[in-house]
């Protein structure tokens, strides 16, 4: 068996890598990783250096894989651990370079141990800790691993880490209203309040797949997304060519929503769709409109996925406000291995105490559910 590290994805066939990745994560294919390089998105100056990890059996084919990078910072990461790189630094210790197995800017569960041949699931971790001690690494992290695959990093040695995400379920309903139904009558009220404030306000929407895109429309979405991060302080980690790209080469896996007050647009949001699991990604608005972002971002997905029988609307990660409005805590994981054994025993003992906070957290976010119990009107 052959072990490759390559610094670019285009160096793997993209046939033999999609056919590891499969069909239901559009973020780990090989078009959505090479846009994220060839736009410059994922790259040194970002930050983001790939050095993905292929084995190849005897005939040469690519028989397991792992998206794999070295990073200088932890931005974009979404599992947060600047404390840890603080604490390294404080006592004399470079924790910068790391390894990162995940997808660039993008909090969303799925394989990282590409292999439907678990057998080869611990040569790929083999593989990762052998180039993190070749190249002086600190650590190496999964981020947003899938639950399958948590046994394998546990017997390896790296240690689980738990969080939450809020993630919408279709229960079959047959519309809005049929989903609304399932709430209590307060929780209701306020949901069909939100959508009615953005209706008295003359807006409209419109729902395109990426084919349906023009430069000049992503263009315009682009905009609006930009103004958003910059109102925050910041930038869109992924770039218009980002999306020009994906758009040309994806363009069954994107859906976007454009909101409209007569011929402007006025906002938008960009989501992923699997054809089982809906993904939502970025969204930007050129002013503050009353509940826009609560229906371009989180309504209208949800009539999406009713509409198209999609079972799954992870709309991103943190924010609770997304509790009264139907998504309900689901739990997500990452797994981290660090080379100095005494901050490795700190850090494993944190996560421990950490663990026991998300799981109250958990449990009592459960009782804050907008979903009828019993006696509810």
């Amino acid at each position: 068996m052959q072990t490759d590290i390559v610094d670019s994805i285009s160096d793997f066939n993209a046939n033999e890598w999609n056919t590891l990745v499969g069909n239901n994560y559009p973020f780990l294919r090989h078009e959505f990783l090479e846009a994220a390089e060839e736009s410059g998105c994922v790259a040194p100056e970002t930050g983001w250096i790939a050095c993905h990890i292929g084995l190849r059996g005897k005939n040469g084919q690519l028989i397991a894989a792992m998206p794999l990078y070295e990073k200088t910072h932890s931005w974009g990461e979404f599992v947060f651990d600047w404390t840890w790189a603080n604490a390294y630094q404080n006592a004399g210790y470079d924790y910068y370079p790391k390894l990162v197995s995940a997808v660039p800017f993008t909090p969303a569960a799925s394989k990282r141990l590409l292999s439907e041949n678990h057998a080869y699931w611990k040569y790929l971790i083999e593989a990762a800790r052998e180039l993190a001690s070749a190249r002086k690494y600190s650590s190496i992290h999964i981020l947003f691993p899938e639950e399958a695959e948590l046994d394998a990093l546990r017997a390896a040695g790296l240690k689980l880490r738990k969080d939450c995400q809020f993630h919408w379920h279709n229960r079959g309903y047959k519309n809005f209203d049929d989903f609304l139904a399932t709430f209590n009558s307060t929780k209701r009220k306020k949901v069909r309040r939100d959508r009615r404030h953005v209706s008295e306000q003359g807006i409209t929407f419109k729902r395109l797949t990426g084919g349906e895109m023009d430069q000049t429309l992503w263009k315009e979405v682009y905009e609006l997304i930009s103004m958003t991060f910059r109102r925050r302080g910041s930038l869109p980690y992924f770039n218009l060519d980002f999306f020009m790209e994906i758009s040309s080469r994806l363009p069954e896996t994107l859906m976007v929503v454009i909101a409209k007050k007569k011929l402007d647009i006025i906002g938008a949001a960009i989501f992923f769709d699997t054809g089982e699991t809906l993904y939502g990604r970025y969204w930007g608005a050129d002013n503050h409109y009353n509940a826009l972002h609560f229906e371009t971002c989180y309504y209208q997905g949800i009539d999406y996925c009713i509409e198209n029988h999609r079972k799954i609307f992870q709309p991103g990660t943190q924010g609770e406000h997304k509790i009264s409005r139907g998504f309900t805590p689901v739990t997500t994981w990452s797994a981290h291995w660090l080379a100095h054994p005494e901050f490795f025993t700190a850090i494993s003992q944190f996560v421990n105490i950490e663990q026991h906070h998300i799981d109250r957290y958990i449990d009592a976010v459960k009782t804050h559910t907008p979903y009828r119990k019993t006696g509810d009107p």
